[in-house]
């Protein structure tokens, strides 16, 4: 669930779309990634439902990250179409949107 600031602003943005309102259980939520070529997700369920699903997802990874996810790996057993995007140090999230963005622009 999105903070009142986050859900205020996102309403400002002409280039986002907002869908939350509309997704009331998991199988709103499997159709809405089907329509999607990628999902970049934190740990969540979200994650979890793509990587079930088949779809591409990069899930981006705490440094101490649960033990689902296993350890100094960018792959996942669980779901071959994830790929893993881990912090090298606690708290350092800059490295890890850096590589997701440079990933993004090679794929486009």
């Amino acid at each position: 669930e999105l903070r009142e600031t986050d859900y205020k602003l996102m309403k400002t943005r002409q280039d986002l779309i907002f869908f939350g309102d509309e997704l009331t259980d998991f199988t709103d939520t499997a159709a809405l990634l089907e329509a999607m070529d990628l999902v970049i997700s934190v740990d969540t369920s979200i994650a979890h439902l793509a990587g079930g699903l088949g779809k591409p997802v990069w899930v981006l990874l705490p440094f101490n990250a649960d033990w689902r996810w296993l350890l100094d790996r960018t792959d996942c057993p669980w779901y071959a179409s994830a790929k893993l995007y881990r912090q090298s140090e606690i708290g350092d999230w800059d490295k890890v949107l850096l590589k997701v963005k440079a990933d993004l622009l090679e794929l486009l």
